[in-house]
């Protein structure tokens, strides 16, 4: 039953990043790190190189397979699966609350990043004066790429492909909302309305795209982790706070009640505390 449950743990924490994922605003990255699967996911991916491929074709089956071996499949398929479920079944309720109720959801937002961000902080416990200063520069360079102006793209397939480069590499980064990217780009309601028809063709070219950006960029996030953990830590730590602008301005655009707001955030806040406890004390339990 242990690997049973322990599955079942990352496909639950692949809910939650898949969740964060369709929220512009948070980082799937984040979630990852809060739910202590961060350094695994990079690494794995990390690792994958497709030698097997190029082994099959010159028919050395033995090599191929044991190259294939090494993708760490037990924890890409529930992961995956929890992520690909979250966000076909959230994109509906996203984009609800989003239009109906815009203050208090990013309210709720504003309260998850904020939380996320203290709990990486007292994790890490390395303060010096150079990893402040990364945090300052991750800051504001996340505080400036969110007050950027929307820009305006048009919606062909290599548009999509190019979305999908730049908004799962952004996804990787703990701080960048891979779904503010899109909606920088002028792509986010255009996909949620691909996901909602199940419009397969883009689908498939959004995560080619995807799929391209996340083994190439992982190779450098892992490099950094490895060699400048706290600086790295940091430095994302910096742009969590910095990418919070972007919910204050919602909340402030929407003109909504403040106590409404505040309450929304204080729920967000303790929900992320909430998993940190329950979900990951969970995991090292099995």
């Amino acid at each position: 039953m242990a690997p049973l449950k322990k599955n079942f743990t990352i496909f639950l924490k692949g809910l939650i990043m898949g969740i964060a994922g369709v929220i512009p605003g948070v980082s799937a990255g984040t979630m990852a790190l809060i739910l202590g699967i961060y350094k695994r996911i990079i690494d794995s991916l990390s690792r994958i190189d497709f030698k097997f491929v190029f082994y099959f074709l010159k028919g050395d089956f033995k090599k191929g397979c044991k190259n294939f071996k090494n993708i760490d499949f037990e924890l890409f398929i529930p992961l995956f699966l929890g992520i690909g479920l979250a966000i076909l079944v959230m994109a509906d309720v996203i984009y609800f609350f989003l239009q109906n109720f815009t203050a208090l959801t990013h309210g709720f937002f504003f309260g998850l990043i904020l939380a996320s961000a203290i709990l990486l902080y007292i994790k890490e416990r390395c303060v010096l004066a150079k990893n402040i200063l990364f945090s300052i520069i991750g800051f504001l360079l996340a505080f400036l790429f969110v007050g950027m102006p929307e820009l305006r793209f048009g919606h062909s397939l290599f548009i999509v492909f190019l979305s999908g480069v730049v908004a799962v590499c952004a996804t990787i980064l703990p701080g960048i909302s891979g779904a503010f990217v899109l909606l920088l780009l002028n792509q986010y309601e255009y996909l949620l309305g691909v996901l909602r028809e199940l419009r397969f063709l883009e689908i498939f070219i959004f995560c080619i795209g995807g799929l391209i950006s996340v083994l190439f960029f992982s190779r450098a996030i892992n490099y950094l982790l490895n060699k400048y953990r706290a600086p790295t830590i940091y430095f994302l730590i910096g742009m969590m706070l910095g990418a919070l602008r972007l919910s204050y301005q919602e909340i402030i655009n929407a003109n909504s009640q403040i106590l409404l707001v505040l309450i929304s955030a204080g729920f967000g806040f303790l929900i992320i505390f909430i998993i940190e406890k329950r979900i990951i004390r969970y995991e090292s339990a099995v």
